[in-house]
């Protein structure tokens, strides 16, 4: 009886509603016997070669369900790296289940959500980076998310922490040698050249942590908080940005009572702008008043504010009273207006949102702010919140290690955070395993004559 990792599994790999075409999907010893039950064509699936596709139909209980093309991936060339069936049916929503229930009702089970790249992973056909990077290629709104996750598909991520683990792999196995044979006369890197070593390491790992910020911006965008008094223009902004009208512009006050979101693309970097309720004091309306404290829990989450204040109207009440943490642009919106005296030589961007003047100059700005802040938009390789949980714990085991080291303490305590080092590193990719260091301390050492 399979267990749950080795039973043959099925799934409609194409996002439900009408198509030209749909994708059933089989993985598992049992794909190709499946298909052979299911399919009618000029050859059983059992006898095609490799990666040909042959028309036929799908059957069930002696009745067509579709004309569909079929195509063969034996394993270990495919991509989950077991035999694999892929069924390209009509994509109507009623004929891709049928498909698929032919599917079930021959022998498969329902795939989990994700399974087809676990099995790849588990399989060996990609490390654990590899495989958060097909998310991160269905999911990008960018041109540089797709080419971050396309290239942590092809490895540069893996590639970085295999060298890593290399390099740890190394310090353990001279270390551990000197702790298990002092007979062989095997003294390990000392003082400054161990020490530099692990400082390498130290380096290589600090500079992957630095990218954990940018990794957050490709993955889910600036956050970009449009923020100011009731009636300064803030929703039109949002609609100009966008290039639609997404909110609703009203002279009234207080016409924006939640905080809208919505994405944009501003030339290769995703901006999750989000529009926030005007900012006044009121004693006597509830609902407007939680608009407003969710405006204060925006705020304290932005990478960038965007003040917009009414360039006609006197200065606000509440000017100058944000803590200055957060890079902020000022925006005197309304410029088509007579300026107020109150705004007389401030170090502003003019902008009108009727008009449209000043809205290319405030996107120089935005992205000059981002500039600012060095996120590296043009490096590809950056880590996500998991492996940055992982390099931190990694990082102060070397910490440790080199405290240990440099105070002169047991070589085995030295061997213990070195390994624990190690141990954060490869949850990175998926491997956490001790055996390369035996392999390279057999190979460096010649140990075991």
């Amino acid at each position: 009886m399979p267990n749950e990792n080795t039973a043959t599994i099925a799934a409609v790999s194409t996002p439900p509603g009408e198509g030209a075409i749909a994708l059933v999907r089989l993985s598992g010893p049992e794909a190709i016997a499946v298909a052979d039950q299911i399919f009618r064509g000029q050859q059983r699936p059992s006898d095609a070669a490799p990666h040909f596709q042959q028309l036929g139909e799908i059957v069930q209980d002696k009745r067509i369900i579709d004309q569909v093309l079929l195509t063969v991936h034996r394993a270990p060339a495919s991509y989950t790296g077991e035999d694999v069936v892929e069924i390209s049916c009509h994509g109507g929503v009623l004929v891709t289940a049928r498909v698929w229930e032919a599917c079930l009702q021959a022998g498969a089970r329902a795939a989990r959500p994700g399974e087809f790249t676990e099995r790849a992973f588990l399989n060996g056909k990609m490390d654990l980076t590899q495989a958060e990077a097909v998310i991160d290629l269905i999911r990008a709104q960018t041109d540089l998310a797709l080419r971050s996750a396309a290239e942590q598909l092809e490895g540069r991520l893996g590639e970085k922490i295999t060298g890593l683990r290399e390099a740890l792999v190394g310090l353990i196995a001279n270390i551990e040698a000197y702790i298990d044979f002092p007979e062989d006369d095997i003294e390990p890197d000392v003082g400054a050249a161990f020490l530099a070593r692990l400082d390498a390491i130290r380096l290589q790992i600090d500079a992957l942590l630095a990218t954990a910020d940018q990794g957050r911006i490709f993955r889910e965008g600036v956050r970009v908080v449009i923020f100011g008094a009731t009636n300064a223009g803030k929703s039109s902004l949002l609609n100009r940005l966008l290039g639609f009208p997404r909110a609703i512009v009203s002279e009234t006050p207080g016409t924006t009572r939640d905080t809208i979101e919505e994405v944009v693309n501003l030339r290769g970097i995703a901006l999750r702008l989000t529009d926030t309720a005007g900012f006044r004091v009121t004693e006597t309306d509830a609902v407007e008043n939680e608009g407003i404290a969710r405006t204060e829990r925006s705020l304290a989450n932005a990478d960038l504010v965007l003040h917009v204040v009414d360039a006609s109207a006197p200065r606000p009440a509440h000017f100058g009273r944000r803590a200055e943490e957060v890079p902020d642009l000022l925006l005197l919106n309304k410029s088509d207006l007579p300026e107020h005296s109150d705004w007389a030589g401030s170090e502003a961007l003019r902008i009108s949102c009727t008009s449209e003047d000043g809205i290319a100059g405030l996107e120089d700005a935005i992205l000059g702010k981002i500039s600012a802040q060095r996120w590296d938009v043009l490096s590809a390789v950056a880590i996500n919140a998991r492996h940055r949980d992982c390099l931190r714990r990694a990082l102060a085991a070397c910490d440790v290690a080199r405290d240990a080291f440099t105070q002169n303490l047991a070589p085995e305590l030295v061997a213990v955070d070195l390994r624990g080092a190690l141990q954060a590193v490869g949850e990175v990719v998926g491997h956490a395993d001790m055996e390369k260091i035996l392999d390279a301390l057999f190979a460096t050492f010649c140990i075991g004559k």
